[in-house]
């Protein structure tokens, strides 16, 4: 049982749909008996930091996934917000993220032109033996990012995957138990539907 975090900032339904097409067993839910009863977690998130970190403290789930993430070692999954989130905070606010990973969200600069957000389909750079990423795949992985600020991490060694727009850029992180992807794979197509088999297989 898969249980998609919902605390009114994500866009819940196509992650569902996605993974339902999958035939995995999923839940959208803010139930404490049901994120406890679940297998794996996914953190969605579209939006502003300080209101997606208000709305995470507000539905009072924060304790509760700190046990589950860091003390049971349940697997979990953050998309775009839902990945900046767990850093340490963002630029983008003043209120502080969950603190899973050791980075920071950075806002992009606009240099050279640079149009932000950026948008539209990137092409990632997998790291070898990450849980997420195939690197057998016959074409470069490809994904669709909608965002004006990143993830920049202490370590290269938590890094799975890294994007480049002006310059390189975490595409997805992976420390453990706890995986961020940056993109939004419930808009990626077939490889969006590729990671989220791996992450139903974990």
């Amino acid at each position: 049982m898969i249980a998609i975090i919902d605390y009114g900032m994500g866009n819940v339904g196509s992650v569902f749909n996605m993974l339902r097409k999958l035939r995995s067993q999923v839940i959208i839910t803010s139930k404490p008996e049901e994120i406890e009863a679940a297998d794996k977690l996914i953190l969605p998130g579209v939006g502003h930091f300080d209101r997606g970190m208000a709305n995470l403290k507000a539905s009072g789930l924060i304790e509760l996934l700190n046990a589950q993430v860091l003390e049971q070692q349940k697997p979990v999954m953050g998309i775009c917000l839902g990945m900046q989130m767990m850093t340490r905070g963002s630029e983008e606010g003043s209120l502080p993220g969950l603190g899973w990973v050791s980075a920071d969200t950075r806002k992009f600069l606009p240099v050279d032109n640079l149009k932000i957000p950026h948008m539209g389909w990137n092409h990632i750079a997998a790291q070898p033996d990450r849980k997420l990423f195939d690197s057998a795949t016959p074409e470069p992985a490809r994904f669709y990012f909608v965002h004006s600020y990143y993830v920049q991490a202490d370590s290269h060694h938590d890094v799975a995957a890294y994007c480049h727009y002006s310059h390189d850029f975490v595409a997805a992180f992976e420390v453990n138990n706890i995986m961020g992807v940056q993109f939004h794979p419930e808009k990626s197509h077939m490889f969006g539907m590729n990671l989220f088999r791996k992450f139903v297989a974990l």
